[in-house]
């Protein structure tokens, strides 16, 4: 399965997740930002409040693509041990790396959340998602970080990932959902006719998209 845009692999990860549906203890937290836009139709079908969980990749100096790590909120920082051995990278340009990537993750919590409160995740069910997993890195700092603030439940769930690190989800979370999990997986924007980066702007839209039909569906309620 090929999809066509972030939206449609959405729609495609939300009928995977009913059973979390029109429930108030879920949240949906996505990870910026790809996973904005496929978390936004999560959290629109299941009728559940939206927010960022950011988190920052640690790319390997001279191969940025390759992560040897990362930083979540809250100050957890997952090194991938055996690579930073096998390269022989050292501690300082580890932390140097890192505290570049921090200034950058300060500054889009700032962006996007506006005046928005962060979500209260304690004793709730959290859908963290991302557009899909490759080496796991990021979501794993995500989830270390959200693990801190003792959430009930923490549910990953991406449209794709490669079968190898889907499993290895199985054992380091509550719950894993991977829509789709090729056998040839080649990395994650092959599975996507429109993988184009998402922007800061359109993450801000999204969030306050999502907020005002939060809002709007609680005057319904009874």
């Amino acid at each position: 399965m090929i999809f066509k845009d972030r939206a449609d692999a959405g729609r495609t990860l939300a009928a995977r997740l009913t059973r979390y549906a029109d429930r108030e203890d879920v949240l949906v937290l996505a990870l910026p930002r790809g996973g904005v836009p496929v978390a936004y139709e999560v959290a629109k079908a299941l009728d559940a409040p939206l927010g960022v969980f950011l988190v920052r990749k640690l790319g390997v100096p001279g191969h940025e693509e390759l992560a040897m790590g990362a930083i979540a909120t809250g100050g957890v920082r997952v090194v991938n041990e055996d690579l930073v051995s096998y390269l022989g990278i050292p501690d300082d340009v580890i932390d140097s790396i890192a505290a570049v990537e921090q200034r950058e993750l300060e500054r889009r919590e700032q962006a996007y959340r506006d005046d928005r409160a962060p979500l209260d995740v304690k004793d709730r069910i959290v859908i963290l998602i991302d557009d899909g997993l490759a080496t796991g890195s990021t979501m794993r700092a995500a989830a270390a970080s959200l693990r801190l603030q003792k959430p009930a439940r923490i549910v990953v769930a991406v449209p794709v990932s490669s079968k190898e690190t889907c499993e290895e989800f199985r054992s380091e979370v509550d719950e894993i959902v991977c829509a789709v999990t090729p056998e040839h997986f080649q990395g994650v924007g092959v599975w996507y006719h429109d993988f184009s980066q998402t922007s800061d702007e359109e993450v801000r839209e999204l969030l306050k998209k999502a907020s005002g039909q939060q809002q709007l569906s609680a005057s319904r309620a009874p």
